[in-house]
């Protein structure tokens, strides 16, 4: 669970901070409306207090002024009557006092008051008024009239009362609107409030989900700047700080893209030489989680036997080879390559190594090693190691001064076998061949095949002299009649006879080539004396020499004579079975003897200059031709011309080819050098450099017969190959026998994994073609699709295949 979802949600602030004002608003205006309330209420208390009193004292005024009207009324009615006592005056009271109902009282008093009357006075809830009774000027007495303040109450009372009632009615009418603006205010400081905290909060808001997005790798949006103020700042600061953690995050997932998706381990170590980083085929390759090597020192990861070599190597582009330890203490071997971090920073300081699981690789070039030195057929050592070995103990016998005897054995009518029972009744009897010999010599001897049909063995450790030679014969014979038992093949029974040439070390030879070609003379003349019996190397079988040196004799005239001819064995693709270009092959044609092929008369030329001259013919000859077919054919393909370790020895052998090419009017990039394993191998150094200019002049490099020679894989990776061309005798019976087929498809795994085109050579049966095309093979050639053929049969075949008519087509649906 990542650290967001384990934390809490945070309290939003817009709740908080909304609560508090509100409760400040409302504090405030109730506090404001109170004292407005209160103030209010306290004016209307005194303005009704004030109301009263004024009415009272306007009622209090006219009740005295009635009374005094009145008073004044009664004083005119009544001065004469009582002035001249003609009337009762209790009745003229009594009637005044009916007339007159706001009287509670009317007396007359006959009191002489000097002045004027008494001004009206309240008593006892009551008003009593006085008038000065006059007549003819002479003052009779006072006359005092008590009125009733009742009508004045009750008016008073009504007044209050109507007071009371509008005071009633306008304080309800001020609370209202007390509540009413105070709900008003409080709702107006709320929007406000409302709108600061949006204003406030909203910036934060947004700014903590572009933080969030971040966070989480999302760098598409950026936060809007809408105000000018701090916040406006804080967000224009934040976007300028996502622009910088973006082209950072870019580059570092880029970089962390590359690493998770490299097949090779990426080890990262600091100063220290500490792993600080490593990607995910390291722990693949080790077995370690990310975890358990963070922090290791980087030689931990390395054998012991490995360590010092490792730390003590100089880091570069070369490849070196070590072995690390898996966390199960396995030892895998890789190929590495390391160098300095340059950095200016302390904290980056360190170095980088990339290391590759070569374990497969070596395992394919231990079998190719093998391959190199064992028939793939009878699983003994082919002519290479089988020359190597004689060395060995021609060095040996001579330091130690004992003999050896060379046999060499050659199966009679062999070509009838293949051609009654097929090839792979010959392989059979090649086979049932080895076994037998095992079988009959002793158990330190050494089979070798030389050839298709070619056996030697090395009889090691005889004693000095001829008293051995008779055993020696007698084993021959033994082992003649052992290879002639017959045995089954197919449900046939097959008699097979070999004839034997015996030479033997130091007699007749002190070296390998010398002891081989005498014992070879002596097959010979086994072969001639009708087979199934052996011979001693005698002098004059040097005849056989003698016709070599003629041979090589005629080979430099036939420069003069023309008798040299060239020949184009096609290329097919695999993948739609065009002609994709050819393998140029020379061929003499000597009068006398007729076709002889280069597996003749090369090894002769070899040995003189005159391959460094058959090499020019034929490149000439090719530009020549290439020249011809450009004429009539869109692409003639690329040509494929084999080159000698003496042709790239040459000096400006570089300039002379560029020259050609330039003279014929052809491109570079329509050829392609062959070279064997061997040759590569003879001077890697200065091979490399002529390869290099070949590559830059734009010409294709080939391996030619792959898997025969003693080349690893790690130095071919330093040559500018573009094509591996595998032996014929792995294609042979690559599609019947498990470990041709096995050695076949690790060849061109090989070779797609580093990227080169693969051809199969001495492809001829269909099966061959089938199994090929399972494997995802680039290219193949072979009897199968015809003899090699001449220029203007090639360019028939090249137009036949515009045309849409070319006959092997077929052979690939």
């Amino acid at each position: 669970m990542s650290s967001r979802a384990g934390r809490t949600m945070p309290r939003s602030l817009l709740p908080k901070y909304l609560f508090a004002t509100l409760v400040l608003a409302l504090a405030i205006i109730c506090t404001v409306s109170l004292a407005l309330y209160k103030n209010y209420t306290a004016l209307t208390q005194e303005l009704v207090s004030s109301g009263l009193d004024q009415n009272d004292a306007v009622l209090k005024a006219r009740l005295e002024d009635q009374a005094t009207a009145v008073m004044m009324s009664l004083e005119r009615e009544l001065d004469r009557p009582i002035a001249e006592a003609t009337e009762d005056i209790d009745a003229l009271i009594a009637d005044a006092l009916a007339e007159h109902p706001e009287m509670n009282n009317l007396r007359f008093l006959a009191t002489i008051v000097d002045g004027p009357a008494p001004a009206p006075r309240w008593q006892n809830d009551a008003l009593v008024a006085s008038r000065i009774v006059i007549y003819q000027s002479e003052r009779r007495g006072i006359l005092r009239g008590e009125f009733s303040t009742s009508a004045v109450r009750a008016e008073l009372q009504d007044f209050s009362n109507e007071l009371a009632a509008i005071e009633r009615r306008y304080r309800l009418q001020g609370a209202i609107w007390v509540s009413a603006a105070t709900l008003v205010m409080l709702l107006g400081c709320a929007a406000l409030a409302w709108l600061t905290a949006i204003r406030l909060i909203r910036p934060i808001t947004e700014l903590t989900h572009q933080a969030r997005r971040i966070s989480s790798g999302d760098y598409s949006k950026s936060l809007p700047v809408e105000r000018d103020d701090e916040l406006g700042e804080l967000a224009r600061t934040f976007n300028e700080m996502r622009d910088e953690l973006r082209q950072t995050t870019i580059s570092r997932d880029y970089v962390d893209s590359v690493l998770a998706s490299m097949n090779d381990a990426v080890i990262v170590t600091g100063p220290d030489n500490t792993i600080a980083r490593i990607n995910a085929a390291t722990t693949q390759l080790l077995g370690f989680t990310e975890e358990e090597l963070l922090g290791r020192s980087v030689d931990t990861v390395v054998a012991e036997s490995h360590r010092e070599s490792f730390l003590s190597s100089e880091l570069g582009s070369k490849p070196r080879e070590s072995l690390f330890v898996t966390r199960t203490g396995e030892n895998v071997p890789v190929s590495w390559t390391g160098s300095v971090i340059g950095t200016d920073n302390p904290l980056f300081k360190g170095h980088i190594f990339a290391a590759q699981n070569i374990r497969e690789r070596k395992r394919a070039e231990q079998r190719i090693r093998y391959l190199a030195r064992i028939d793939a057929l009878t699983k003994v050592p082919n002519r290479m190691q089988f020359q190597h070995l004689l060395q060995r103990a021609i060095a040996r016998a001579r330091r130690e001064g004992h003999a050896i005897a060379l046999l060499y054995i050659d199966v009679d009518q062999f070509k009838d076998i293949n051609d009654t029972f097929g090839h792979l009744a010959g392989d059979a009897a090649l086979e049932t061949l080895t076994q037998r010999l095992a079988r009959e010599l002793p158990e330190k001897s050494v089979v070798g095949r030389l050839a298709g049909d070619e056996f030697a063995v090395i009889l090691d450790e005889l004693p000095p002299g001829r008293e051995h030679r008779n055993d020696v014969r007698t084993l021959a014979r033994t082992a003649l009649d052992g290879l002639a038992e017959p045995f089954e093949v197919q449900g046939h029974e097959v008699f097979m006879t070999a004839s034997l040439g015996i030479a033997w070390y130091p007699g007749d030879a002190r070296n390998v080539i010398d002891l081989i070609r005498n014992a070879d003379a002596a097959l010979y003349h086994a072969k001639k004396a009708g087979g199934n019996r052996y011979e001693v190397y005698t002098a004059d079988m040097n005849e056989a020499a003698v016709e070599r040196l003629m041979l090589k004799s005629k080979l430099r005239r036939s420069f003069e004579r023309n008798e040299l001819l060239l020949h184009y064995q096609p290329k097919y693709s695999l993948k739609d079975g065009r002609v994709v270009g050819a393998e140029a092959l020379v061929r003499w044609e000597l009068p006398e003897r007729g076709l002889i092929m280069p597996s003749e008369f090369i090894p002769l030329a070899e040995e003189t200059n005159l391959i460094v001259e058959i090499g020019e013919w034929v490149l000439e000859r090719v530009c020549a031709d290439y020249r011809e077919w450009q004429l009539d054919v869109t692409d003639p393909g690329r040509i494929a011309v084999n080159l000698s370790l003496k042709q790239l020895r040459r000096s400006r052998f570089v300039d002379k080819a560029a020259k050609q090419f330039r003279r014929s009017k052809v491109s570079p990039t329509s050829f392609e050098f062959e070279i064997t394993e061997t040759t590569l191998m003879e001077d890697p150094d200065k091979t490399i450099r002529i390869l290099d200019e070949l590559y830059a002049l734009g010409v294709h490099l080939a391996i030619d017969d792959f898997g025969t020679g003693y080349s690893s894989l790690s130095a071919l990776q330093q040559f500018p190959i573009q094509t591996l061309k595998i032996d014929r005798s792995f294609v042979r019976n690559a599609a019947v026998d498990a470990d041709d087929a096995t050695i076949v498809a690790t060849i061109i795994d090989m070779g797609r994994s580093l990227k080169m085109d693969v051809v199969a050579e001495g492809v001829e049966t269909a099966e061959q073609l089938g199994f090929l095309q399972t494997l995802d093979c680039n290219f193949v050639q072979g009897l199968l699709f015809g003899e090699p053929m001449s220029a203007a049969d090639y360019r028939e075949l090249l137009l036949a295949q515009e045309d849409g008519t070319n006959r092997h087509r077929a052979l690939f649906a």
